[in-house]
């Protein structure tokens, strides 16, 4: 045994081995590195969403399709990260009545301080789609996902109940209209476009106006059809795109109105453009683009246009239809520039502000 002296040297001298070994295996912390933020996004936003539509309040988007099932509402700060934003089904119908079954096309608005959704929806007892009519909710909820939702019942321009889809609203000044794609008459089921004026946002007052109906050749691919009317405003300027020809077709596209009278319940208030301003994409994978809507970018500063499009041809008028975003640019003249639809996969800079 060593002595003591030498048993307390021979210990000092392994724990300052130790603890040199233990301060040499401690590894140099290095400050974090931010990953960079990315500065683009690829279309399509999510597999599916057709008829897409989005509004924007207090920072959110607010973004909702058809789905035939329910009425869903996915809650994002950033248009181009919809594939990963908060989604909650907030109204699903009964089991029997008017409003239950093919529920298409709903749009959000925040309107006198309360949040209304607009829709289509048939008959539990009707097929489709001669039972389509157009429907309303109300929620006070500020955020559109919480609260509750309350019926408000059918939007009816008097004496014409027949078949009513893809409900809009445009407001000018003090007055509020609802646009829609209607039928003249039980006899007749050609897709047309009507307005009226709302006295609130779930009752139509006065009479029903037809703005457009299919007459160019581009608009009578498939059964003949006017639908999907979207209100764009810019500078003072009123304008109206909808979807054109059948969306059984890859044919489908957007048309434009413009307000160039100063009532918009006189039909010849409305100008129509000669050509389609959004047409399809075979090489970069967009067939049939259209029944659109618009959002302003983050920080204001640019017009997007949201629209749904087939990627292969044929696919028709199912779920297979996916939302799309892309920036509308202005022309000299006043008039919206909507481009090329952009191919898929094809990186596009985010909207500005994200």
């Amino acid at each position: 045994m060593l002595p003591v002296p030498v048993r307390f040297a021979v210990v000092v001298s392994s724990l300052a081995s130790l603890l040199g070994c233990t301060k040499e295996a401690i590894p140099t912390l290095q400050p974090a590195v931010p990953t960079p933020a990315a500065t683009t996004f690829t279309n399509p936003l999510l597999s599916s969403g057709p008829d897409p539509w989005v509004a924007q309040k207090d920072g959110f988007y607010y973004f909702v399709a058809t789905n035939d099932r329910n009425l869903t509402i996915r809650k994002t700060a950033k248009m181009s990260e919809l594939g990963t934003a908060y989604s909650t089904v907030v109204w699903t119908p009964a089991a029997s009545g008017g409003n239950v079954r093919h529920l298409w096309a709903p749009e959000l608005y925040w309107l006198d301080g309360k949040w209304y959704l607009y829709y289509t929806a048939g008959s539990s007892t009707g097929g489709c789609c001669a039972s389509q009519r157009l429907w309303v909710l109300e929620n006070p909820s500020p955020d559109p996902t919480t609260g509750t939702w309350t019926e408000k019942g059918q939007l009816l321009s008097a004496g014409h109940d027949y078949s009513a889809i893809d409900a809009t609203v445009l407001e000018l000044g003090s007055q509020r209209y609802l646009l829609w794609c209607g039928v003249e008459s039980t006899t007749n089921s050609e897709g047309r476009l009507y307005i009226s004026a709302l006295r609130n946002p779930w009752t139509l007052t006065g009479p029903r106006t037809e703005i457009s109906r299919p007459t160019y050749d581009w608009e009578r691919k498939g059964p003949p059809t006017n639908e999907g009317p979207e209100v764009l405003q810019h500078n003072g300027r009123t304008f109206v795109t909808y979807s054109a020809s059948h969306c059984m077709t890859d044919d489908y596209a957007l048309g434009l109105l413009t307000l160039t009278g100063s009532d918009p319940l006189d039909a010849a208030s409305w100008t129509k453009s000669a050509r389609p301003v959004f047409t399809q994409n075979p090489t970069g994978k967009a067939f049939g683009p259209g029944h659109n809507g618009f959002f302003k970018s983050k920080d204001g500063t640019q017009d997007w246009l949201l629209y749904h499009a087939n990627s292969l041809a044929g696919q028709g008028c199912g779920d297979l239809r996916s939302p799309r975003i892309q920036p509308i640019t202005w022309r000299a003249d006043g008039t919206p520039d909507f481009g090329v639809p952009a191919a898929v996969g094809q990186p596009l800079p985010r909207p500005a502000g994200e």
